[in-house]
């Protein structure tokens, strides 16, 4: 994503204005429609003027590209600087540097990391070559145009307050000093000489507009990639956080030979690389001869992972590398190097097939482990019998004389690499508060769906792709197909849907059977693993009445084992208990709805609950969550009442409102009439009629007739003369300042000539009426209005 892109002259200007970080800010806000925090708008300020004095040298021409905060596509990064043009020989070329503000480096003991003081305390982070170089690969990894055209990257680093080089520089990082150099603070000179040595001719930025229109390549999937990791090939870059991850653990499993046990809990949300980062780890201490295994409590992983090696490694070797939770009962003390524990919040107190073995999984893994890593997210848990948490695993390790260490992961690498969409499901079912309260600007496929038909229907088409598309749906429907393979398990009567629950054939995993885009997985098949594409069927058990979320745990399957006890534990520990459910059931579906890469469709089978969704996902803006009965409402205050389920009644007592449209963007089609809307009450005197629309208005050209942002009252397809007329415009090729793509609202006015058959329009202009004089007219030809339409003619503005 483009956030600020401008070239060498047009970017010094700016950060001559001495309000740089103010106008990076509002391009970040208006592409990304979120804010940042205001260490980072400091950096911007203290950072950016030492750029601007090393491109000031005149052999970088003015046309070099500079783009600011790029977003590495399908991941959450953002690259500090990128300067492009090509070099002598005419070859494109982009020069990634890395900014940073450290004033003192010391040296670590691991590869690629350094440790300076950020924040409030000294912190192990990556060497910035590294980063550097990292960020350079996987821009190379996602970007068919990096690859094919090919574009030079030209990583380096740039430290402009560090004078002392003896730790940046040290021979340790040799390695990756030499695939990005690093710059300190008297090293300007030498910077630019480097930037002007790979950059000699311009391009007004138009490498990265090329990357950012271009072919992105498909994400990388572990069960993919994992033979060619177990065979020593680089399949990931770990970047960031997941680096530093690694690199710690690798040396914290050369602590106990001469001191005490290490335990790791490594703390990361869906999509933030646990399971790559324990698979590059499984690999590694293997190369290094360490008695190591990769354990998970969840069956569907591992089952993925042991049929992709199948044919490849001896049974007796994948038994060895893999494992479950459950296996270290009579496990000797130490007997192994490092135990890698995915899906930690999946361990349960007891092992075995009747639940009566052991003390408990967390202490038998400390125990049987010089290093224990576990990987976890404390909101995955989705059973009563899951007891695996930070502060259990904390004291049991504490308990039995290991050391802890405990880092973060935040890198996101799913759901389109959007911290943005993760936060959004977290407040839209009140798991925790966070700032993202809308999807507008996130981008992510998600959509809400008005029937399982029409989700199963998009599920196949996004399927035919790769295979990497499921449905799946909160257990709530029994699994009679289990015992009888010609029953069906979900069905709905007012819809053509019918499918049954993931199949029982144990020869192959769900997840990768060809007829299995067919049927519906649960949690218990898909935890742990990745789709392109997910749909996800909400069943009764969580539904939306009054704006709040209730659960209904009685509706679940009484084949899912899941919540078995559940009425037990409530009349014993009463808000503990209900707690506890309502952790499992929201827990559930956020793990369903973050399984995807690529896009997300939901669709609640309970109408109230389906509308609530809808109106969260075309812009509402969500309030905080509350702990036990979580109140989530739209502060959207519409000029209207919003109905729903029976007290709609379409053109009687109600017309269809687009919240999702906004004039002059998005896209509004016939289709849309029955599925992507809202249902508005209009207020009096105005009457609903067949043909009447609601949509938002949006910008400042028609701001003396139409407030930004009001609600107005459209009639579509209207007839007779346009002259005068407010409407509703669609053309592809307009090009207006005041409106982001194919949808303006204008003043209509027309020019007609007469033809053998009567009259035709020899022009057609659409003038704003607006305070700013800036706004231009529209004006169409007879020979460019192929795609013109009037939409709409407005009735009113509502508010």
């Amino acid at each position: 994503m483009i956030v600020y892109l401008s070239d060498k002259k047009s970017f010094r200007d700016d950060v001559l204005t001495n309000r740089i970080e103010e106008i990076i800010h509002e391009a970040y806000r208006r592409e990304r429609r979120q804010s940042v925090g205001k260490s980072e708008i400091t950096s911007w300020k203290n950072s950016l003027g030492f750029i601007e004095r090393i491109l000031s040298d005149e052999q970088i021409p003015n046309e070099a590209g500079v783009a600011i905060e790029y977003g590495v596509p399908s991941s959450a990064k953002r690259i500090d600087i990128i300067i492009t043009g090509s070099n002598a020989a005419k070859e494109k070329t982009a020069v990634i540097v890395e900014l940073k503000q450290w004033t003192d480096v010391e040296i670590t003991a691991m590869d690629a990391v350094v440790r300076t003081f950020v924040g409030r305390a000294n912190r192990d982070l990556l060497h910035p070559s590294y980063q550097a170089w990292s960020y350079a690969m996987l821009l190379e990894d996602y970007s068919e145009v990096v690859r094919n055209t090919p574009v030079r990257l030209q990583p380096c680093a740039y430290l402009h307050n560090c004078e002392d080089g003896a730790s940046v520089l040290h021979p340790r990082y040799r390695d990756h000093l030499r695939r990005a150099p690093a710059f300190l603070k008297d090293d300007a000179a030498r910077l630019r000489s480097f930037i002007r040595d790979h950059v000699r001719y311009g391009d007004s930025g138009q490498i990265i507009y090329e990357i950012n229109a271009g072919v992105i390549r498909p994400s990388k999937n572990l069960a993919d990639s994992l033979l060619a990791l177990l065979k020593g090939k680089r399949e990931f870059v770990l970047i960031d956080d997941q680096k530093v991850v690694y690199e710690t653990a690798l040396a914290l499993a050369d602590k106990p030979a001469n001191g005490a046990k290490q335990t790791l809990i490594v703390e990361g949300g869906p999509g933030t690389g646990k399971s790559v980062v324990a698979i590059n780890l499984l690999v590694e201490l293997t190369r290094r001869e360490k008695l190591v295994k990769y354990v998970t409590k969840n069956a569907a992983p591992r089952a993925v992972y042991e049929f992709k090696l199948k044919g490849e490694f001896k049974k007796s070797r994948i038994s060895n590398l893999f494992t479950s939770s459950g296996s270290f009962v009579d496990a000797k003390s130490d007997e192994f190097g490092a135990l890698l524990v995915d899906e930690a919040h999946r361990l349960n107190e007891k092992s075995g097939m009747f639940n009566n073995l052991g003390v408990n999984q967390i202490k038998e893994l400390i125990d049987a482990s010089k290093l224990s890593v576990f990987f976890i997210d404390d909101a995955q848990r989705v059973t009563l019998r899951d007891i695996g948490d930070i502060a259990s695993i904390r004291d049991w390790a504490r308990q039995s004389g290991s050391e802890v260490t405990e880092l973060k992961l935040e890198s996101q690498f799913r759901c389109g690499g959007s911290d943005g969409y993760l936060a959004w499901v977290d407040q839209l079912l009140g798991i925790r508060q966070t700032a993202n309260t809308t999807l507008e600007g996130i981008p992510y496929d998600f959509k809400v769906c008005d029937s399982a038909a029409e989700l199963r229907d998009l599920i196949r088409v996004r399927n035919r792709i790769t295979n990497k598309a499921r449905m799946v749906a909160g257990y709530c429907w029994d699994w009679v197909s289990k015992k009888d393979p010609n029953r069906i398990d979900i069905s709905f009567q007012d819809e053509d849907f019918k499918a049954q629950w993931n199949f029982a054939d144990a020869s192959t995993p769900w997840l990768l059977q060809s007829g299995s885009v067919e049927q519906v997985g649960c949690i218990h098949t898909c935890q742990g693993l990745e789709l392109d594409y997910v749909g996800v069927i909400l069943g009764p058990d969580l539904v939306v009445r009054d704006g709040k979320w209730v659960e209904f745990p009685n509706r679940r399957a009484k084949t899912d084992a899941s919540i078995k006890g559940y009425k037990k534990l409530i009349l014993d520990k009463s808000d503990v208990g209900r707690r506890r459910i309502l952790e499992i059931i929201r827990n559930t579906y956020r793990t369903l709805m973050t399984r995807g890469q690529k896009g997300c469709f939901v669709y609640s089978v309970d109408p109230e609950t389906n509308a609530f969704l809808k109106v969260a996902a075309h812009g509402a803006t969500l309030q905080p969550a509350q702990a036990l009965e979580t109140r989530i409402e739209s502060p959207e205050t519409y000029p209207f009442a919003i109905l729903s389920g029976d007290r709609a009644k379409p053109f009687e007592n109600c017309v269809p409102c687009y919240a999702s449209l906004r004039a002059a963007a998005g896209a509004f089609s016939e289709e849309q009439v029955a599925g992507d809307c809202i249902w508005a009450e209009l207020p009096e005197p105005l009457v609903p009629k067949r043909g009447f629309f609601v949509v938002k208005v949006v910008g400042e050209s028609m701001n003396r007739r139409i407030p930004n942002g009001s609600w107005c009252l459209f009639r579509s397809d209207p007839v007779g003369s346009r002259q005068g007329k407010v409407v509703l415009v669609q053309h592809r090729d307009i090009e207006d300042n005041g409106a982001d793509g194919r949808y303006t609202v204008k003043v209509y006015r027309s020019e007609r000539a007469p033809t053998e058959e009567g009259w035709a329009h020899s022009s057609i202009t659409l003038q704003p009426n607006s305070t700013d004089p800036t706004f231009q007219e529209i004006v169409l030809i007879p020979s460019a209005d192929q795609d013109f339409r009037v939409v709409g003619e407005l009735i009113a503005v509502l508010g």
